[in-house]
């Protein structure tokens, strides 16, 4: 009989040559069991998707309740549909006032290729900046804003008047002229191995973005929803944007995504063309359902405000000869070793002992933490003894 493995390498799309295939059969809070029973720590929260672990109880209520009324109806924007409408409301009372109009789709990459759609239309400017090891998704369009040519070379041309700066520099932000539609920034940069802001840069990218009428979109994609130890990152450094894009833990592990602006600029799509975004499946009601489960519970909760204790007393755990720098803020962190193939080898060791871990897309040398917001002290102790002892045997 042919293994469900060998049928995923043969019918399954396939996005490296050499995938984990850990065949799951179960997942709960932050763990992950196999078909074999094992059980693994999802250190990385199936890439910060699962800030609330897996299958937590409020939003799989919200789910079945949504599917015993209805779910897919009609494409986005036609109909009034109750979770959108609930979700669009409670999202923008913790939001800046201007932030206060929702448009739904379905994933990160989507959010951000709408987002610059409505900066271009709204403008009526051409130029996108975004900054050096940046990750805004990998369509078509936005493989442009991505500057590692590694993922890019094979399908160019791209997407033109792209113009890449260097992240935390502030001497290159007077490249954004009268001729920028949009500056695309992640406050603190995931897939480059979670930099951090330098002081004030945020700030004077503001600053030079309304200078020259430029509209700031913030990507809090992988940022967003805890995981830096507020709702969003950019409420620590208070600077705010004229855009913000969300996804991954948006749905609490059902897919959604969106873009958020204000009621005048989110205007520009309904005219000129009418129509100037759409997608069938975006604000699908039960994922819409599962947004508003999952907000709720990370707003009636301490978990946003407990990430950073977490963080650090992870961190703290993690003395190792191995560890050349550690870096990060609330639950995510990297943590560098010499090179990639010491960070494949903790992987694959970390993986034995029944522990996910993750590289960095634009940095490989380093290791990936970013628990769900759920885990516990001594959860991380647990996750800690792993570490130390991964790092012994490479």
């Amino acid at each position: 009989m042919i293994s469900q493995r060998q049928l995923f390498l043969q019918h399954v799309g396939q996005t490296s040559e050499n995938p984990l295939a850990l065949e799951i059969e179960k997942a709960e809070g932050i763990y992950l069991f196999d078909t074999e029973g094992k059980k693994y720590i999802d250190l990385i929260s199936g890439i910060a998707v699962s800030n609330l672990g897996h299958g937590h109880p409020e939003i799989k209520k919200a789910v079945h309740e949504q599917v015993e009324k209805h779910m897919h109806l009609m494409v986005y924007g036609e109909y009034i549909q109750s979770p959108q409408v609930e979700y669009a409301k409670l999202l923008s009372e913790q939001l800046p006032a201007h932030l206060n109009c929702v448009y739904f789709v379905n994933s990160g990459s989507e959010a951000n290729e709408g987002a610059i759609k409505l900066a271009k239309r709204f403008t009526g400017r051409t130029e996108v900046v975004a900054f050096k090891n940046a990750y805004h998704g990998s369509t078509q369009a936005l493989m442009g804003l991505m500057s590692n040519r590694y993922y890019t070379k094979a399908f160019r041309p791209l997407m033109p008047d792209i113009r890449i700066l260097e992240f935390n520099d502030e001497n290159q932000l007077e490249q954004i002229t009268t001729k920028t539609a949009c500056a695309i920034v992640e406050p603190v940069q995931g897939e480059a191995g979670v930099v951090i802001p330098y002081s004030e840069f945020l700030e004077k990218l503001r600053q030079r973005c309304t200078e020259t009428g430029t509209l700031l979109i913030f990507d809090e994609i992988q940022t967003g929803f805890g995981r830096t130890g507020h709702l969003f990152a950019f409420q620590k450094y208070k600077v705010h944007p004229d855009l913000l894009t969300i996804a991954k833990a948006m749905g609490g592990g059902m897919p959604i995504g969106a873009f958020v602006t204000s009621k005048a600029i989110m205007a520009s799509l309904m005219n000129n063309p009418v129509l100037g975004h759409i997608t069938t499946f975006g604000g699908h009601p039960v994922s819409a359902a599962a947004a508003v489960a999952n907000l709720k519970v990370l707003l009636n909760s301490n978990l946003i405000q407990e990430a950073n204790a977490k963080g650090e007393f992870l961190i703290n755990q993690l003395d190792h000869k191995q560890i050349i720098s550690k870096r990060g803020i609330g639950l995510f962190y990297s943590i560098e070793l010499a090179n990639a193939q010491k960070v494949q080898d903790f992987i694959k060791a970390a993986l034995k002992q029944g522990l996910i871990a993750d590289w960095f897309l634009h940095c490989d040398y380093r290791i990936r933490i970013a628990p769900p917001l759920i885990i516990t002290t001594e959860q991380l102790n647990e996750v800690a003894k792993i570490m130390l002892q991964a790092f012994d045997e490479i």
